[in-house]
């Protein structure tokens, strides 16, 4: 079960997917058949035994490749033996039990239930059987087989020894067997200190141990109330010597003597005297001294039960006891295995209980996981326990003793610091003195609140490394994670005692209103407050089309919402989050009126959820509803009810770049490739002079594609053995991994194959913004998941999940949603994480903005994917994998679809061919120059023509299926060496030039169209599809840009003739060429300043090495193999 940062409850895991993203684990690794099972036989019914037996049957829930028996020896389930104290009052057994007495046998069905702790059920074909009140006799080894005390043989695959220890009882001190001598370990053993206890009323009980399990029985004696006083007899100084100073385990001495237990110290038991009827009589100190009681129990430790062990000639420990294990838990038969107290690690065996648990996740992971997975290896045991003993909370974490015996391990950097400063210390101590301390302890004593706390820290006090405290335990929970996360503290040490002050809030809303807030306008916090505050802007769309914040890259968007949002509240107007003016709904709650009624197309939607049924809508509402027709249905967005809503790059399954060409990029799941395909890459780039470029998501780039080239370049690369990478979507991008295990000597593991599986499933699901995924295989953090959407870091239990994460002109470090997660419960928690997301996310939110806006943040998240707190996790889980198995490849759908395929032609109207923008050369490779430093600020609009005449243009057919693209439709004409642009919306045609005068873009007619009725005028335009500059295409405003005033564009008049064609009334193509020429207005090499000509001139005087690209004999030689070489690649 994964963990949670604050031990919130677990998850429920649902099917996991195939790797190719469409076929739940279940058929891709279906469960093995009964008789194909392999038998574990499990000696031990203890608390480690059953926490193995529930592990095993959550991970194995799957594959099912074990059945389990399990053999205890007591006549009770598997009980709370840390919770014995607790018996005195309820004198109930069954209080004690870890599971229902029904636990075996609960008919229950659903998966679900099966994973869910202290639920599971349906042990359905032997998957779980057991005995009570049975012991194994002797284990066969070359058998395999155990006997038990009922003569009945066990044969068994892999037999785990879980059995546990007895309660030391000193038999070398006379008197150890007399009556009223006890131990503390079984429910046998409480029950018959209670019914003796009844027999020697108002005498004096005394409990020899002063450790944690002797506190607990001293103060179950006084919970009998049948003793008149308990006495504690401790041989050392002060109680609890094995977590607790001198210092902190004098205060306990003290706080519980004020409790009314009375403690001896510095005592050791010489002899017990009994009467006549060997009854305990007195206890006689080694010193002489001797002490009158009735009652004796023994709480001096425990030992290892390895006599089973022993005599089948396993190898156990010479001293101290125990069965050998190696780190992953097995003993010297390599069937055999052994946890929990029983285990000798080390020479170590351990008495509490989380070193026991942890072997049980240890060996059940590595019997289900590792087949994906690093084996993982039992290490040195989290030691740090937190009581209430006798009503004292004490607490220790960490390497406690660090200052009294030396750090056990030292974190990070400083691990060299220390050791360094040793060896230098003891060269010079004979002048210099003494070496340093290794740790340096900060403590604090509160004799008048009885609080204690003792911190550890490495000398420079930047990790701290363990510590103690009494009475003031609450930052336990806090500061374990810390150690264990061996990260350095960001705080002075004394803060973690005396705190810290409040930080202020780090909202851009504090910044002054000089502060430059949209570097591509240059616009100030004081710009766009300005616009709010006098009412020019009510809506975010107003503050961009006012200030231009917003309009250039986009980044700055958050921090403007932001401002928006706070100036509006300060003015006590509403924010509205409302899609646009023609939806006043946000985005979630379009997503749940479509979904609910089954809303298929744009028009249906504008219908039910519109503010004019009849609208075209915008470019900003036409992508937010086709992303969310897209998340729910997964149509081709191509197909023509869909295409006319998407922006460019869905519209032409590509990136459009700035001049004009596309960008093509292959999908490489988790930046996995072959030689073969990496060719393919190469032969395609060659042949279409693509650039070509690694990216950050670990993947090729290639550049420069030409609209009509685009599909000739797919079906090289498809027959090649790829796919759409879906880079030109709002969807996943990239699962970007380490090589983990597949070679790394560090890696824990499998990161490429969980991100290759996590990939293949989540390709193409369209969402509000895009997302990106990483996977590292351990703690160094190669593949940088802590900056995703979605992150995995592989420990040795699992994988830790992080969500929220983005980089952009606004990072923000990921959060962690669940610890310690196996790899088959990882897909069904991202599952929900992105169904949630995808569902109530505002349009283009990332997932790092929706997190921020979510109510109780990353609590609330988790409560509701891992917590199932709305109830929704099943539906999440139902709608993803339903998704999932709609995955097509857009692009092989293209190239089998002939109407599909004529939308890549340049022009509707001829097969030839402009360019666009000037290339240059650069590095041994082909990009266009740098855009013009200036926008096109000639007045198209009102230019006059010398004469004007009607031209056949286009076909008409080629309007034909217009009415069903509800955006309308669009076509790019040639005339000359001039580029129109013609649209048809509604029945009517309008015209206007094809470049956008912003950047001198030849794209016009890929833009979106929308329209709007403010004010009471009717305005229809298209929006650039560049930097979505809106130019209105009909009345008196036509040819004007509605949110930059000093762009235009020219129009034109256009009209359908029965003679099957459309005409454009043009001026001369001379005139029309002299104004609108291609080759007037493509960007020159030579307008855009280089930005690195000062830079290459300084790195020259100063002798630095410039690049040089391949002379031309070189190029030839490396490309023919050259210099001894053989072969060579044949391009």
């Amino acid at each position: 079960m994964p963990t949670l940062p604050d031990s919130a409850p677990g998850m429920q895991a649902s099917a996991i997917p195939k790797a190719n993203g469409s076929v739940p684990l279940d058929d891709y690794e279906s469960p093995i058949s009964p008789d194909q099972r392999k038998r574990i036989v499990v000696v031990g019914l203890g608390m480690v035994g059953v926490a193995f037996i529930e592990k095993l049957l959550k991970l194995d829930a799957k594959r099912r490749e074990y059945n389990i028996t399990v053999i205890g020896e007591e006549p009770h389930y598997a009980y709370n033996r840390v919770g014995l104290t607790s018996y005195f009052q309820h004198r109930e057994v069954e209080n004690l039990y870890l599971n229902p007495r029904d636990w075996v046998t609960i008919p229950l069905t659903t998966h679900d239930q099966l994973l869910n702790l202290n639920k599971y059920g349906k042990f359905s074909e032997q998957a779980l059987t057991y005995q009570l009140g049975t012991i194994v006799t002797s284990i066969n080894k070359e058998e395999k087989t155990v006997t038990t005390s009922k003569d009945e043989v066990m044969a068994y695959d892999i037999l785990v020894l879980a059995t546990g220890s007895d309660a030391l009882l000193p038999k070398h001190t006379p008197g150890h067997d007399a009556k009223g001598v006890f131990v503390y370990r079984t429910i046998e053993d409480l029950q018959g200190l209670i019914a003796f206890a009844e027999t020697v009323p108002d005498t004096i009980g005394a409990v020899v141990g002063g450790g944690l399990l002797g506190l607990e029985a001293a103060n179950a004696m006084m919970d009998l109330q049948r003793f008149k006083s308990v006495k504690l007899i401790e041989r050392n100084r002060w109680v609890l010597s094995r977590q607790l100073d001198q210092d902190a385990g004098s205060l306990v001495i003290e706080l519980v003597r004020k409790l009314g237990l009375d403690v001896m110290l510095s005592k050791r038991v010489g002899k017990i005297e009994t009467d006549d009827n060997n009854a305990v009589k007195a206890v006689v100190f080694e010193d002489g001294e001797r002490m009158e009681c009735s009652c004796i129990m023994f709480a001096i430790g425990i030992k290892a039960r390895d006599e089973l062990a022993r005599a089948a000639g396993l190898t156990c420990a010479a001293r101290g006891g125990g069965i050998v294990v190696n780190p992953d838990l097995s003993t010297s038969d390599k069937n055999i295995f052994a946890i929990g107290e029983c285990a000798s690690w080390e020479n170590q065996t351990f008495g509490l209980i989380a070193p026991g648990i942890e072997m049980a996740e240890v060996l059940s992971f590595n019997l289900t996981q590792a087949k994906s997975h690093a084996f993982r290896k039992f290490k040195r045991p989290d030691l740090s326990t937190k009581l209430k003993l006798l009503g004292v909370e004490v607490a220790s974490f960490g390497d406690f003793f660090a200052d009294r015996d030396g750090p056990k391990e030292v974190p990070g950097r400083a691990h060299g610091k220390i050791n360094g400063a040793k060896k230098e210390d003891k060269l010079d101590s004979i002048t210099n003195g003494a070496s340093p301390p290794a740790v340096k302890a900060l403590t604090y004593k509160d004799p008048f609140q009885a609080v204690y706390k003792k911190y550890l820290f490495t000398p420079d006090g930047k990790y701290l490394l363990g510590g103690m405290m009494i009475g003031d335990t609450k930052d336990y929970i806090k500061l374990v994670p810390i150690v264990k996360g061996s990260k350095p503290i960001e705080v002075p040490p004394a803060q973690f005692i005396i705190g810290a002050g409040k930080e202020g809030d780090d909202d851009g809303t504090d910044l002054t209103d000089d502060t430059q807030i949209c570097s591509c306008h240059n616009v100030t916090k004081g710009d766009v407050c300005a616009v709010i505050k006098d009412e020019t802007c009510k809506s975010i769309g107003d503050v961009k089309s006012c200030t231009k914040a917003g309009t250039g890259c986009g980044g700055c968007m958050p921090l403007v919402q932001s401002i928006f949002n706070k100036q509006m509240a300060d003015m006590g107007q509403e924010v509205s989050n409302h899609l646009c003016p023609h939806f006043k709904h946000a985005r979630v709650d379009l997503y749940n009126i479509i979904s609910v009624k089954q809303l298929k197309d744009f028009p249906s939607v504008m219908k039910e959820a519109g503010t004019n049924p009849d609208s075209l809508g915008c470019e900003a509402c036409k992508p937010a509803i086709g992303s969310i027709l897209a998340s729910l249905f997964n149509q081709h967005v191509m197909t023509s009810p869909l295409h006319t809503l998407q922006d460019t790059n869905d519209r032409f399954l590509a990136n459009i770049q700035r001049n004009g060409t596309f960008s093509v990029i292959p999908r490489v799941s988790g930046g996995e490739i072959t030689p073969d395909k990496l060719i393919v890459i190469g032969e395609v780039a060659k042949k279409y002079n693509l650039y070509t470029k690694i990216t950050g998501g670990q993947r090729i780039d290639m550049f420069g594609a030409k609209k009509y080239d685009l599909p000739a370049i797919w079906k090289e690369l498809i027959d090649g053995g790829m796919e759409s990478g879906h880079a030109y979507a709002k969807s996943l991008r990239t699962v970007k991994s380490c090589v983990g295990t597949t070679w790394c000597r560090f890696g824990i593991g499998d990161s490429v194959g969980m991100a290759v599986r996590l990939e293949e499933r989540y390709k193409s699901i369209r969402s509000p913004h895009k997302i990106k995924g990483g996977v590292s295989g351990c703690v160094r953090e190669c593949a940088e998941a802590q900056s995703k959407d979605f992150g995995l870091i592989a420990t040795e239990k699992g994988f830790n999940i992080f969500v929220g994460g983005n980089g952009g002109s606004k990072p923000r470090h990921s959060e962690l949603l669940a610890k310690d997660v196996p790899p088959d419960d990882v897909v069904p928690i991202l599952d929900r994480y992105l169904m949630f997301y995808i569902r109530t996310a505002d349009k283009l939110q990332r997932t790092a903005r929706w997190m921020e806006a979510l109510p109780g943040g990353i609590a609330y998240l988790r409560d509701v994917i891992l917590n199932d707190k709305l109830g929704i996790v099943a539906d999440l889980e139902k709608q993803m994998v339903e998704l999932v198995g709609t995955f097509f490849c857009e692009w092989t759908q293209v190239l089998n679809d002939p109407k599909l395929m004529a939308k890549f032609s340049q022009f509707a109207n001829t097969d030839e061919k402009l360019p666009t923008m000037e290339d240059i050369k650069e590095r041994d490779q082909t990009r266009p120059t740098y855009w013009a430093k200036d926008p096109c600020k000639f007045d198209f609009k009102n230019h006059k023509w010398t004469s004007v005449s009607w031209q056949p243009m286009l076909e008409s057919s080629y309007f034909a299926e217009a009415n069903k693209h509800p955006g309308g439709m669009s076509a790019a004409l040639k005339r000359g060496d001039t580029m129109l642009a013609i649209f048809k919306v509604k029945d009517k045609l309008y015209c206007t030039q094809q470049m956008c005068p912003h950047k001198r873009s030849f794209v016009l007619s890929d833009g979106l169209l929308g329209e709007s009725n403010d004010d009471g005028e009717h305005k229809l335009w298209v929006s650039c599809p560049n930097h979505k500059r809106n130019f209105v295409l009909h009345g008196e405003s036509a040819g004007s840009c509605s949110n930059d005033s000093e762009l235009s564009v020219a129009t034109f008049a256009v009209e359908e003739r029965d003679d099957g064609w459309i005409y454009v009334k043009l001026p001369p193509v001379e005139e029309l060429d002299a104004v609108l020429g291609t080759g007037k207005w493509m960007v020159r090499a030579n307008e855009a300043e280089d930005p690195f000509e000062k830079l290459d001139r300084k790195m020259g005087a100063m002798g630095r090495k410039s690049y040089k690209p391949l002379q031309e004999g070189m190029r030839k030689e490396v490309v023919a193999g050259g210099a001894g070489g053989a072969g060579g690649i044949d391009w």
